[in-house]
This record gives C-alpha cells, sequence and structure tokens, in this order.
C-alpha cells in the first residue's frame, strides 16, 4: 500500500514538473516573438515617429508665413501634413537659384558686408556659414576609411573615421616628422558627437570595412558588427592560378 502511494506522489510530481518546464516553454518562445518583433517594429515606429514629428515642426514654422491663398487647407478645408516642407524646398530651389545669378552674388556680397560689421552676429554667421558650406557642398564621401587609433591610451583601441591629412600649420606645428592624419572619433551611440584627433599616420590602422558598417558598429556599441571578407593571401592567388591553369593543359 506505501509502495503505490509512493508511486502515485511520484506521478504526481513528474506531472506538475513536466507542466511547469512546458509553462517556461511558453513563457520562452512568446519573450522571443516579442523580442523578435520589437526588432523589426521599434526601428520601422521611430523612423515614421521622426519622420512624422520633423515634418509637423516644418509646418509650423512655415505655413504661418506662407500667404492664406497659397494654402490649400483654405480650398479643400483639409490640414495637408507636409505642405510646409514642399513650400520650403521650392523656397529653396528658387533662393538657389537666384544666389547663382550675377544680381543674387551681389545681394548676398552686399548684404555679408554689412554682417561683418556687426560684433557678435558676425562670429555665429561666419561659424554656420563654415558649416553649411562642409556639409552641403561637398562633392565627395565625409569620410576617406574607418579605421583604428589607442585611444584614450596605449593599449585602448577604438573606431574612428579619416577625414583628411593634417595641412597648414597644424601638421606644421606638430613637432613629429611622420605625416599626421585628421581623424573623427565618434561616441557611442550618438556618432555625431565626438572628438578631433590628429595621429600620426603610423598609428592609424586603416580598416576594410565601410564607413556605413563602421558607422553602424559604433551606434550599436559593438553589438552589430560586419561580416568579416576573407581576402586570400597573394601565394594563394598564385597556387589558384596555376592550379587553373594545369587543369586547362589536361584537359
Amino acid at each position: 500500500m506505501h509502495q503505490d502511494d509512493d508511486h502515485f506522489d511520484h506521478d504526481i510530481a513528474a506531472n506538475e514538473a513536466h507542466q511547469r518546464s512546458a509553462a517556461r516553454g511558453i513563457f520562452a518562445r512568446l519573450r522571443n516573438n516579442f523580442l523578435a518583433g520589437m526588432v523589426v517594429i521599434a526601428p520601422v515606429g521611430l523612423t515614421v515617429w521622426l519622420i512624422w514629428t520633423v515634418t509637423g515642426w516644418i509646418d509650423g514654422v512655415v505655413l504661418p508665413i506662407v500667404p492664406d491663398r497659397f494654402q490649400p487647407e483654405q480650398y479643400i478645408g483639409i490640414d495637408i501634413r507636409g505642405l510646409g516642407v514642399i513650400f520650403f524646398l521650392l523656397f529653396t530651389l528658387i533662393v538657389g537659384w537666384i544666389a547663382k545669378g550675377m544680381v543674387g552674388r551681389s545681394f548676398i556680397g552686399w548684404g555679408e558686408r554689412v554682417v561683418d560689421r556687426m560684433p557678435v552676429i558676425r562670429s555665429v554667421y561666419n561659424g554656420l556659414k563654415q558649416i553649411a558650406e562642409t556639409v552641403f557642398h561637398q562633392t565627395e564621401t565625409s569620410f576617406d576609411k574607418a579605421c583604428l587609433v589607442e585611444y584614450p591610451r596605449k593599449g585602448i583601441w577604438a573606431v574612428a573615421f579619416i577625414s583628411t591629412r593634417a595641412r597648414g600649420e597644424i601638421n606644421r606645428r606638430i613637432p613629429r616628422d611622420d605625416q599626421m592624419m585628421a581623424v573623427f572619433l565618434p561616441t557611442t551611440p550618438n556618432p555625431t558627437s565626438g572628438f578631433l584627433l590628429f595621429v600620426p599616420k603610423a598609428d592609424v590602422i586603416e580598416l576594410d570595412m565601410s564607413v556605413e558598417d563602421a558607422a553602424k558598429l559604433v551606434i550599436s556599441a559593438g553589438l552589430v558588427a560586419p561580416d568579416e571578407k576573407v581576402v586570400p593571401a597573394p601565394g594563394a592567388l598564385q597556387e589558384a592560378a596555376r592550379l587553373k591553369a594545369d587543369r586547362k593543359k589536361s584537359a
């Protein structure tokens, strides 16, 4: 009788353990499905939210300036989101077209001469103008390559972007015979902020990964690493060519 009771208790315990294991398995699958869904939804949702927010902000700034007779809302009675962005683009195109002409260049030159006489406004305007010219007038990639530099001390490496070779007074004043490189060291997870470093060319390790892949690596704090492209050694390439030639001869 006692043996039957022991077997019965054992079966109950095994059944309860099986139920707990099944519940944990279901919970784990639900958690994994939820995380997989967040990976898909979060980037899309944040992108849509950012575009929607920026569009609304531009509309709020531009539309009050536009005369009522040019706003479709007065005729159709519907607030069209993004209309301010369209007006802004059209206005920018017109200003650019005028600025390229002789009259536009003369007017801009006169305005800059007036601004140069204002101490505080002059500094703000010239700084913003230099930033705008650097960002919008570049015809090639902002950064040449991704690289590794030792920062903030020897033995610790950080991902950076090669901007250009150091020129002028910077390169002349640094007491080193080697060519200096200007590199931008971004911060994580916001790569738009960082540090400008002047590093000897010999201390810069260029990477094979693209600038875009390096930016993803920085933004994700190392979680999204690009696949390494295996490049065969020169000896391996020569051996493969020799084997291919031998096969052709034997055929």
